[in-house]
């Protein structure tokens, strides 16, 4: 059984910084992208970053060029996001999420296997 299941969400002031974390088990880890999504009350998915399998294919959307970076550890199944200078506007809830295309996706529908979710508020 695949899970996904991320860490690091918590409160943060502007300007502060988190590391998302996200432990993926009953799949082989070499073979998927992973990507990092978001999703604030009232708005759609957004697709914040994404990194395929071989680190070689790295996405940010445009608000987060530049602070954050995403990464990956095939050792140990996990992929990280690492938000520095964060924003009021970064705040919502964090996925990670889990394909098997070669390189990023453009759709949320592309990605088949989700976590639940980590909270991320930044307080201005």
């Amino acid at each position: 059984q695949v899970q996904v299941v991320e860490s690091g969400g918590g409160l943060v002031q502007a300007g502060g910084s988190l590391r998302l974390s996200c432990t993926a088990s009953g799949l082989t880890f070499d073979d998927y992208t992973m990507g990092w999504f978001r999703q604030a009350p009232g708005k759609e998915r957004e697709k914040v970053s994404c990194i395929n399998r071989n680190g070689g294919n790295i996405y940010y959307a445009d608000s987060v060029k530049a602070r954050f970076t995403v990464s990956r550890d095939n050792a140990k199944n996990t992929p990280y996001l690492q938000m520095n200078n964060l924003k009021p506007e970064d705040t919502a809830t964090y996925y990670c999420a889990a394909s098997t295309a070669w390189v990023c996706p453009l759709f949320p529908r592309d990605f088949r296997y989700w976590g639940q979710g980590t909270q991320v508020t930044v307080s201005s």
